[in-house]
């Protein structure tokens, strides 16, 4: 294929018998108009790798699930249909789990993202050994109200999480395969993906790519997302500093109530023995319910330490493994 890069070359050679190259997981809802020419440009653009294409189909109300079957007879196509509208987080982790390419790649279905970039941000990953690649919209075909915002939610999630990214909302991704299946999605995580594989040791990368301006319908989204977005960003970060230890977030807020409760307590206790009436001071009911909090706050830890040992989670992910080939002598 002319133009194609040095990294996917790499993996061309003869089909039969070899595993996928590349899954392409594409979101979709109330795409039918955009579905069909998607397909057709990812066909031409991969037509000398081994790759498959799972469209999700998110609880569309038009004709999209139809022409996805449609689809599926004539490209290497596999639908997916969810049952409700569920978001495109709840989307990507069905097409994850589908997924069995070794790079797996994620893209919106409105045609914005261009498949063309797919192969050099592949190259750029094999390059540089990157396990995640993010597309960067550096010129972005929306309207300012979707494009002011989003700089916004880009600067805030950058500082907040130290991931030097400049564009988290891009639809358009390359991943390893051993990133995807352990990436946990939900609510608004999907635009989180670089955050999640940085805090479970992934390396990250980001490239400019051609964004184009959206040819059919509207936009799905308004400004709600954003707000559900930054509340997924506290999530993303407690459960990043305190998903395998609760008791020291907890205990740690519970441990410091006590004290203070403690010490209230204990003033009035000594105004007490000193003969002066506390029985109507707001300050020793502060004192109690102090106590009373931060006993509760150290026992919601201890009960989340307990859980998390119950439920076997693996706190670790491996990236790679070593083995020797041969007999040891």
């Amino acid at each position: 294929m002319q133009g194609i890069t040095k990294g996917v070359m790499n993996l061309v050679s003869e089909k039969s018998g070899r595993n996928l190259d590349v899954s392409i997981v594409i979101p979709a809802f109330n795409e039918e108009e955009s579905i069909s020419e998607l397909a057709r440009e990812i066909s031409e653009c991969m037509k000398d790798v081994l790759y498959e294409i799972i469209v999700i189909d998110d609880g569309s109300t038009d004709g999209t699930w139809e022409r996805i079957v449609e689809l599926s007879s004539r490209f290497p196509l596999k639908g997916l249909k969810l049952n409700s509208n569920q978001g495109k987080a709840a989307a990507l982790a069905a097409g994850f789990a589908e997924s069995s390419g070794k790079f797996v790649v994620t893209m919106d279905a409105d045609l914005q993202d261009d498949p063309s970039e797919i192969n050099e941000m592949i190259s750029l990953m094999e390059e540089k050994n990157y396990d995640l690649v993010s597309g960067w919209k550096k010129n972005r075909k929306d309207p300012a109200g979707k494009t002011l915002p989003s700089k916004l939610f880009n600067f805030t999630v950058k500082l907040t999480t130290g991931v030097k990214l400049h564009d988290f909302n891009c639809g358009l991704k390359v991943y390893r395969n051993n990133v995807v299946k352990n990436l946990e999605l939900y609510g608004e995580m999907h635009r989180y993906t670089p955050v999640l594989a940085a805090q479970q040791g992934f390396s990250v990368g980001e490239k400019v790519v051609h964004h184009r301006p959206r040819k059919y319908g509207k936009t799905k989204y308004g400004v709600a997302r954003f707000f559900r977005g930054f509340s997924d960003l506290l999530t993303v970060l407690f459960l990043h500093r305190y998903s395998y230890r609760p008791l020291h977030f907890f205990g740690a807020i519970g441990t410091l109530l006590t004290l203070v409760g403690f010490g209230i307590s204990a003033y009035m206790t000594v105004l007490w023995f000193g003969g002066e009436p506390i029985g109507r001071r707001p300050l020793l009911l502060l004192g109690v319910l102090l106590l009373v909090v931060g006993f509760q706050f150290i026992s919601l830890g201890l009960l989340g330490e307990m859980l998390l040992k119950l439920s076997g989670r693996k706190s670790f992910v491996i990236l790679e493994k070593a083995e020797s080939s041969g007999e040891k002598k």
